[in-house]
């Protein structure tokens, strides 16, 4: 039997995958949208082909306006897509001890069966990805996502309640099915559960608590998590209790990262965070929100990575959608 381990996002890539925004909220019910999704799809991709191979999925009838926008050197794949969050409609790889590459296939079900969500062809997509670069697709029947998902690479992973075990997705699972399920396709040995996500993620368009929002490991030991210093934001709250369920679950380094100081947008407390960000090779593409602590993230990324560029993006159009730069982005391990 094959053993098969998620490598951490810091180890070497030999690809990122992409979707581009072709429909739906995500593409906007405006001209003027649309361009702030293309122009802010496109950016991200452009930012990190200058560090590693960027394949981005497009629709048929979207291929030569998406690269119009696209950087010449990114690779455009003709796909079938409802949406453009490739973190959660994209494989999770995985490799073996021999070094061979393959393909996790979670169930993908919308974010939890949401009303607004269509999810037929980015159900789709993980085996689609895998037959793509003729490597083996594995099928799990989890509902899940890769934005629920973070490892350290040595048999951790972190995981949120209100998502792997949440209502539209596994609430018929016990936290120990759950738990030999992530552990079998990731190769991880202990789950560090955090009981929610920020405040904003429970909306409409949210994914019900995502961790790659709130948490995520930048090193085997090494833990950066959102936080919110300004008590008037309800996410001040959830900030001290992730910090007290890490600090309880092992013997980690704690970095707090300052969220950004905006508080507000036009639909009430957001949810912007740096720990959205992706590690590339020799880079880190951070989110950037035209904000005061902006440069503090900066710095923060630059201590926890300081053999990697860090580069930020403007990350506000991801947001107002319900993600952010990790969330449309997928790295294919070397």
């Amino acid at each position: 039997m094959t053993t098969w381990t998620m490598p951490p996002e810091w180890h070497q890539h030999a690809r990122t995958w992409m979707a581009w925004p072709s429909s739906g909220y995500t593409l906007g019910d405006s001209e003027q949208e649309a361009l702030e999704a293309r122009e802010t799809w496109a950016a991200v991709a452009n930012a990190i082909i200058r560090f590693e191979p960027v394949s981005m999925l497009c629709q048929a009838d979207d291929i030569e306006l998406a690269k119009a926008f696209l950087d010449p050197r990114v690779e455009v794949v003709e796909a079938n897509l409802d949406d453009a969050w490739m973190r959660d409609i994209g494989p999770t790889f995985v490799k073996s001890d021999e070094g061979k590459v393959a393909a996790i296939n979670w169930v993908f079900n919308g974010w939890g069966a949401q009303s607004w969500a269509a999810w037929a062809n980015d159900a789709q997509v993980a085996r689609f990805i895998g037959d793509q670069i003729g490597i083996e697709t594995i099928d799990s029947p989890l509902i899940n996502e890769g934005g629920g998902i973070h490892v350290n690479g040595s048999g951790i992973v972190l995981l949120t309640e209100t998502v792997q075990l949440g209502e539209g997705r596994n609430s018929d699972w016990t936290r120990a099915e759950v738990e030999a399920e992530i552990h079998d396709k990731l190769g991880t040995e202990t789950a560090i559960w955090l009981r929610r996500g920020l405040t904003r993620d429970y909306d409409e368009f949210g994914t019900r608590g995502h961790v790659d929002i709130v948490a995520c490991f930048a090193g085997e030991n090494k833990i950066l998590y959102h936080n919110q210093e300004n008590p008037e934001h309800p996410d001040f709250l959830i900030s001290q209790e992730v910090r007290q369920t890490l600090l309880a679950a092992g013997d980690f380094e704690l970095i707090p990262v300052a969220a950004p100081k905006t508080l507000h947008d036009d639909e009430g407390f957001v949810d912007f965070s740096y720990i959205n960000h992706y590690v590339i090779n020799g880079a880190v593409i951070l989110c950037g929100f035209n904000d005061a602590n902006d440069g503090r993230a900066v710095a923060a990324l630059q201590l926890a990575y300081p053999d990697r560029e860090i580069v930020l993006v403007d990350a506000r159009q991801l947001f107002a959608r319900g993600g952010g730069i990790h969330c449309i982005t997928q790295q294919q391990p070397a």
